[in-house]
This record gives C-alpha cells, sequence and structure tokens, in this order.
C-alpha cells in the first residue's frame, strides 16, 4: 500500500505545501478517476479540469468545494485545499470543549448510555478514546496500565500483547479485519497519522495461544467478523457498529465515530448484563 501519502510521512514537515492543482489531482488519482471522469461527475469540461490540475487556471473557492463533495475529501483537507487556493478555510475545527459542541457530546454520552449494558465507546479520527459507557471498563481487566494511560488509542489497545490481545481467541481474524479496516481508512483519508498506526499495528506479534486459524477466514453462517474474548463472565462473541453525525459542518464533529459492540448470540448478551450490573 505504497502510495503517496506514505511519501509525505516519510519526508516530514520539511516537504514543500504542494499546489492547489497537486492537491486536487492527488485526490482524484486516490479516488481511481480519471479526469473525464471526474469531470463528468462534477458537470464541468475536461480541459478546465486539466488546466486547474496543471496550475494553468485557479479554481474558485465554489469549485474547489464542489470538486472536494465529488471527490469525498475530508472536511479537514477541505480546509487545507482552499489554504493552497488562497482561500480561507470554510469549516471551523472546535475544541473538544467548546460549547457550540455540547449539544452533539450530549447526544454522543445518550448513545453510549444508552447502549448499555453492552460495551460502546466514542473515538476521533486517530482511533483515541474520547468516551465510554459502564460496559466497557469490565472488559479491560489485566490490560497494562500504560496502554490505558491517555490518550487510549482502542486499536492499540485491542492488539497490543499487553492489551486485549491475549484473550482474543480468534486474533488471527480480528487482526486482519483491524489492520483492513485502516488500510481502508487510509485509502479514504490518506491520513499520515493513520499510516503510521497500521505500521505499528502490523508489527505486533500474534501469541501462540491464539491458534493457527488461518487470517481473515470466517465461521460457517457468520455474517461479520466477531471479537471472541475472554473475560470474567466467560467466553463473549461480539460484533461491532460505527455510528457517525450525518451531516456534520465542523471538523471536530466530522472525526468523530461511535463504535458499539452487540452480543452475536444470547449467552454473550447474558453475560455482558452481568458485567455492567457489577460496574461501578
Amino acid at each position: 500500500m505504497k502510495r503517496a501519502a506514505d511519501c509525505l510521512y516519510s519526508c516530514g514537515m520539511n516537504a514543500p505545501e504542494p499546489s492547489i492543482g497537486a492537491l486536487l489531482r492527488d485526490w482524484r488519482q486516490r479516488r481511481r478517476l480519471s479526469q473525464l471522469a471526474l469531470a463528468c461527475e462534477a458537470d464541468i469540461s475536461a480541459k478546465h479540469l486539466s488546466f486547474v490540475e496543471s496550475g494553468r487556471a485557479k479554481p474558485s473557492r465554489e469549485m474547489i468545494l464542489h470538486l472536494c463533495e465529488r471527490l469525498a475529501v475530508p472536511l479537514r483537507e477541505r480546509n487545507r485545499l482552499l489554504l493552497a487556493a488562497n482561500y480561507a478555510p470554510v469549516f471551523p475545527r472546535r475544541a473538544l470543549d467548546d460549547p457550540a459542541l455540547t449539544v452533539a457530546f450530549g447526544a454522543i454520552r445518550h448513545v453510549l448510555t444508552g447502549h448499555e449494558p453492552y460495551p460502546a465507546l466514542a473515538v476521533d479520527r486517530h482511533w483515541t478514546m474520547m468516551a465510554a459507557n459502564r460496559a466497557v471498563p469490565p472488559l479491560l481487566a489485566g490490560v497494562d496500565a500504560e496502554l490505558l494511560r491517555p490518550p487510549v488509542n482502542v486499536l492499540r489497545l485491542s492488539l497490543h500483547p499487553g492489551g486485549l490481545a491475549p484473550r482474543i481467541a480468534n486474533l488471527p481474524e480480528w487482526r486482519a479485519h483491524i489492520l483492513a479496516r485502516l488500510a481502508a481508512q487510509i485509502e479514504a483519508s490518506a491520513d499520515p497519522a493513520l499510516i503510521a498506526l497500521h505500521q505499528e499495528l502490523s508489527g505486533f506479534p500474534i501469541p501462540a495461544s491464539a491458534g493457527p486459524r488461518a487470517r481473515g477466514s470466517l465461521e460457517a453462517g457468520a455474517i461479520a467478523t466477531p471479537m471472541r474474548l475472554e473475560s470474567a463472565a466467560g467466553p463473549l462473541s461480539l460484533i461491532s457498529t460505527t455510528t457517525v453525525f450525518g451531516t456534520p459542518i465542523d471538523v471536530t464533529l466530522a472525526e468523530l465515530a461511535v463504535e458499539a459492540f452487540f452480543p452475536a448470540d444470547a449467552d454473550t448478551a447474558a453475560r455482558l448484563g452481568r458485567l455492567c450490573a457489577g460496574a461501578p
């Protein structure tokens, strides 16, 4: 998965900022679109798009935002493209404690609490845990205290030998699922921090206790990759879902997600109920 983003990460912060044309071309190529295909989707001429990418024409602010919408460019990167063309950013990036986000965080807390006794947590774009419900701490018993020191990265917590990895019965499948999901996120965002995280997680060893099951294999009849976790209440089989805000116009809000786990069977549901009931 050696792409332009990998080079950007390895070259560090000394690399000159690309032009607006180069940035648009990179995003078009990342989406695997030809100039003609993007021009048709954006209802502009291929010639004009070519001139924009080559620097022979400067796009308007509205044109940049229009092309970003067609290319599904993340809000943070849309601001970067606007700056590259000498326009002011249009998407605010507020601090987490900004009063403007009070309602949004209230909604997230309501979702987390309402999901009990099943575990759910809120994460940012780099998988840093921002909040969790009462069902999460009982699952973290025995985890290395260093991994629980803020900021807590939930993917590192899942795959690290000092984290949940030794208790994940199907670690090869779960690891393959996590790495594939992270690779897809990198493909969509080209985020250097995620590239570094993928490299780190890929280097974690798989304990011998994880068993010989092949990577990526699924149990017969499975509709999703479960995480089969050993807990104080007994074995748990969990499937995860991700919830994001539908139409955010704030960078911070756009990068938040709720990761919720559901029981894959009745026994897991009962065990999660007991674990959550005993949580403080």
